[in-house]
């Protein structure tokens, strides 16, 4: 199977990510190009090096694994989403052979197509909710509520599931897939921009299309309409544009996450020909980045993409840093924030990876941008990091496309 990635960059689609060169990140003295910021971390401890960490694989045997998320109900889980449909458990230290959920039979599969999202419900633990975000039959994204069984808590109840929202995809590629519940309750879906190359139709910037934004609803509640309720304080609430939207200008944020200790919202998304980029939303009152515009596709990264020269930044919020599509780079897999406690070195900084090259960095969540990241892991031949994982305990995860999930532990 082909890539959630090849086509992020390239106009043929995501192949597995391996298919098409997404990005590069900048190390040593090429970062100094993009601005500098001093290096801190968020626990006190010395800044992480090369030798800061260490992989241990947990999981292997998996089909075209992209996520690893925790229940956080006390029962220290762990699930490994496939992109082809199913959702496998990790428990005691094991894989259990029946997956938590399947639906093989009811995904599009190929490129960047699939099960791409995970989310349980902030009270997962009582009232048994999840949530998943993949591509259907058709090729739209489809946002669907289930429920554990009450029995059994390692699978899903029969006939549990309902559509929350299903979103038509003009293309096959940038599908997005990420979802997560933020500090305030509500679900964040993140969408790409529909597809092809180069936005053709402009929806990033549209706020007449739900693609290419970060939109935020309310699980909690429905009208004789829809299976969701929209939180007043959304942006476009009262005014032009779709209510659902929370942000918009981006491209394809395949992987994106909030940091369990600030509530900042930060996301990795995918560049098209030339940069790669991590944006970062503070927490506010009503929310991490209320109406934020991150440019696409006027810019990429922080360069101009459409006018390719003298385009105008005005109202566009930059990334924290962007990297080139330099040394067989080619997407960026966004990650977390380390919040554990078994890398000291590593708290407080913001951990992500590029599909292509296995490349992990970091880069501390308090640097000002534009922000120059540290590698932790250099060229990993044959690896291709399609996502990452925090369990309960904040501790991290690095997926392999190619079928494995490693623990990252001290170097």
């Amino acid at each position: 199977m082909t890539s959630p990635f090849a086509a992020f960059a390239r106009p043929v689609g995501i192949a597995v990510l391996g298919a098409a060169v997404l990005a590069g990140i900048l190390p040593g003295a090429a970062a100094a190009s993009i601005g500098r910021a001093p290096v801190t971390d968020g626990g006190g401890a010395a800044a992480p090096t090369s030798s800061t960490i260490a992989l241990t694989r947990i999981a292997a045997g998996l089909d075209n694994p992209v996520l690893v998320v925790s229940s956080k109900d006390g029962t220290g889980r762990l699930f490994i989403v496939e992109q082809t449909g199913r959702i496998r458990v990790r428990k005691a230290g094991s894989m259990l052979a029946a997956p938590f959920l399947n639906l093989s039979s009811s995904v599009s599969k190929g490129g960047e197509r699939g099960l791409l999202g995970l989310a349980f419900h902030p009270s997962f633990k009582t009232n048994r909710r999840f949530y998943v975000n993949y591509t259907d039959l058709s090729g739209n994204t489809v946002v669907r509520e289930y429920k554990a069984s009450a029995t059994n808590r390692d699978v899903t109840e029969s006939g549990s599931g309902r559509t929350i929202i299903r979103i038509t995809q003009p293309y096959a590629n940038h599908n997005g897939g990420m979802i997560a519940f933020g500090r305030d309750g509500y679900l964040y879906i993140g969408m790409g921009d529909g597809g092809s190359a180069g936005d053709p139709g402009n929806r990033a910037q549209s706020v007449s299309t739900l693609l290419g934004k970060m939109l935020r609803i309310n699980v909690n509640g429905k009208t004789s309409t829809r299976n969701y309720l929209i939180p007043s304080s959304n942006p476009y609430v009262g005014r032009t544009g779709l209510d659902e939207i929370w942000q918009r200008g981006l491209r394809n944020p395949w992987r994106w996450s909030f940091d369990r200790t600030t509530g900042y919202l930060w996301i990795g998304d995918v560049g098209q020909n030339r940069y790669e980029e991590i944006d970062r939303a503070a927490r506010t009152s009503t929310g991490p980045g209320k109406g934020v515009n991150w440019g696409w596709r006027v810019l990429e990264g922080f360069a101009c993409y459409n006018p390719a020269t003298g385009c105008s930044k005005t109202g566009s919020k930059p990334p924290v840093l962007a990297y080139s599509h330099a040394n067989g780079r080619c997407a960026v897999s966004g990650g977390y924030v380390y919040r554990g406690s078994a890398i000291p070195a590593l708290v407080g900084y913001y951990v992500y990876g590029d599909y292509c090259t296995g490349e992990i960095w970091a880069v501390s969540a308090s640097a000002p941008s534009p922000a120059t990241p540290i590698r932790l892991r250099g060229a990993t031949s044959g690896q291709l990091v399609s996502g990452f994982g925090e369990d309960a305990s904040g501790e991290l995860y690095v997926v392999d496309l190619n079928g494995t999930v490693s623990k990252i532990v001290p170097g």
